[in-house]
């Protein structure tokens, strides 16, 4: 490693139990858990050392160590990822940046993972970094499911919300034709300076997070920034049976060597 590079780990959260799709992280019609396919694609980022999955389960340990892959149990009364996340870079004194991936995040690029490092790495003042993708439909707009960011001239994060931001007064329409994206979806990933993220975990949630039920609102809200990278693929996170089935069927053309849609 170059080193001059700050050291970096990727750290995956990864919680057995889940609300729609109950032990996602352990399903395997493509012949591989789901956390494997996770745990793969973050491998490919270029800028991160080493990855780590953190879960509250020991069945998920085992089927990442079957897979030859490295991971720690943390506290199963954990109350968030970021939690899980911190509770991991505690014990890694000597390195500097924490990229989360989420566990459902199977075909996140490693190109984005290498990105939200080199935000950090560009923005010193920036605690944290995370990125977007551009919203191509008002039905995507005004959806609350898909968290808008919106950005200053310098690519920082101004607030994150469940609403259609921002509010276009004359109509929103004519605004999707335009090169310049005026409306950014979240994409929930995120590369911390260590230090901060230990700061972070210890932070009582803040009004704003309470109402939108949105974490990175607790960064906003404490005065700290957020540096934003904007790429134009949307990672697809695996939150229902539907959106399992759909991966498996990706998956199953990639194997084929077929373009997925």
């Amino acid at each position: 490693m170059d080193p001059a590079r700050p050291k970096t780990i990727t750290i995956i959260p990864a919680r057995l139990e889940s609300s729609r799709l109950p032990k996602k992280l352990l399903l395997s019609e493509t012949g591989k858990p789901l956390i494997q396919h996770t745990y793969e694609a973050a491998c490919r980022a270029t800028l991160s050392t080493d990855v780590i999955v953190a879960t509250d389960h020991m069945s998920i340990a085992s089927a990442v160590r079957q897979f030859g892959g490295d991971a720690m149990l943390t506290d199963p009364e954990a109350t968030s990822g970021t939690d899980r996340v911190a509770e991991v870079a505690q014990s890694l004194d000597d390195v500097e940046i924490v990229v989360n991936v989420q566990g459902d995040e199977p075909e996140l690029s490693g190109e984005a993972i290498d990105l939200s490092i080199e935000m950090l790495q560009r923005d010193p003042q920036a605690v944290m970094s995370t990125l977007a993708t551009p919203i191509s439909s008002p039905q995507q707009l005004q959806d609350p499911a898909c968290v808008k960011v919106v950005l200053d001239q310098r690519g920082r994060a101004l607030y994150f919300s469940r609403s259609a931001i921002p509010f276009v007064r004359d109509g929103a329409e004519a605004q999707f034709q335009n090169v310049r994206p005026a409306f950014l979806q979240h994409i929930g990933l995120y590369a911390y300076r260590r230090d901060f993220l230990l700061e972070f975990a210890k932070l009582p949630p803040s009004p704003l997070e309470m109402l939108e039920k949105l974490e990175q609102l607790r960064v906003l809200s404490a005065g700290h920034r957020i540096a934003v990278g904007v790429v134009q693929e949307s990672s697809i996170g695996i939150d229902t049976p539907d959106d399992y089935r759909a991966f498996v069927q990706r998956e199953r053309q990639r194997t084929m060597g077929l373009k997925v849609a």
